[in-house]
């Protein structure tokens, strides 16, 4: 079998990681978060998590979830205490010190803006096909490729956050952030990475198909940017804050790290799974937002598209 092709570079990838049983991760979601998947992954029995020559980890067959599965996703997470409409990451913090007083600023897979509340000097602009509907201002339900017409080099930052890893062609996503930039403008990415506690904890479906479908590294954001002629001006890492100090505190509470492979079926890796889980609320609750001792949540880019 020959190996798939990198979503960034088209290079074949370099390393196989493991398979997953599609049927695996449907039951996963649909115990642990009440949400149905299945109709996302239509009739592929599996997913193959593979390395591209960046580092990048990417899963193939990459497939997205649709708009029922983000609607049950984000409801049942609002719920669990995964995510709240009022938080304010870290990320946002690191890509609001690059944006200037004034500037057109758009963001793609804006959720519900909160972003904005950072920039408030800005022109902001954001687009949300899931979250439009729900009456946030200045938030509009169109795609990117959608707005291009009629806004193509228009504004002075593009920003994604946290979407890059859930699209299937994450090239073409950021070509097209390219296109909205003008000449000289800032490209602003935030993505998850790989290593990270996000990646050690066992059978974690919020790094899993059909939310996140690639894993990111330093190299595979510098070649992204690099073969659209942006450049890197930037890459950090991004320390954990109050809106996911969870998930630091579960990999610390889990009694499986992963370290290659990811997803297992397995009666132990449950119960890591949920030991982490239980543990992570309560030393959560008990030592709040964790020191900068590890890799951080993720990675911020700020790139500059090239006159």
């Amino acid at each position: 079998m020959n190996p798939p092709l990198c979503p960034i570079t088209s290079a074949p990838a370099v390393r196989h990681i493991q398979w997953v049983p599609a049927r695996f991760l449907v039951s996963r979601w649909r115990r642990e978060m009440d949400v149905d998947a299945g109709a996302s992954f239509g009739g592929h029995e599996r997913f193959g998590l593979w390395v591209s020559p960046t580092g990048l980890h990417f899963f193939d067959p990459m497939i997205e979830g649709d708009r029922s599965f983000y609607a049950q996703f984000y409801t049942r997470a609002l719920r669990r205490g995964l995510w709240a409409r009022d938080c304010i990451r870290r990320d946002f913090e690191f890509a609001a010190r690059s944006i200037a007083p004034g500037a057109r600023v758009l963001e793609i897979g804006c959720g519900f803006a909160e972003f904005r509340r950072l920039i408030p000097k800005t022109i902001y602009t954001g687009l949300d096909v899931h979250f439009a509907a729900g009456g946030v201002a200045d938030v509009r339900k169109e795609t990117l490729r959608e707005h291009l017409d009629g806004h193509a080099g228009s504004y002075d930052a593009v920003c994604a956050f946290q979407m890059l890893e859930r699209v299937a062609s994450p090239g073409e996503a950021f070509a097209d952030m390219v296109r909205a930039v003008r000449p000289g403008g800032l490209l602003v990415v935030g993505v998850a990475h790989v290593p990270s506690a996000l990646t050690r904890i066992p059978n974690n479906l919020l790094n899993a198909p059909p939310l996140r479908l690639s894993w990111w590294t330093r190299a595979a954001l510098t070649a992204l940017a690099e073969r659209h002629g942006a450049t890197a001006m930037r890459i950090d890492n991004v320390p954990w804050g109050n809106c996911d100090a969870l998930f630091y505190w579960m990999e610390r509470a889990s009694p499986i790290r992963c370290t290659d492979v990811h997803y297992r079926d397995a009666l132990s890796w449950r119960a890591a799974a949920l030991a982490g889980r239980v543990g992570g609320r309560l030393m959560r609750a008990w030592r709040k937002t964790p020191p900068m001792a590890d890799e951080g949540v993720g990675l911020l880019m700020v790139a500059r598209r090239g006159r």
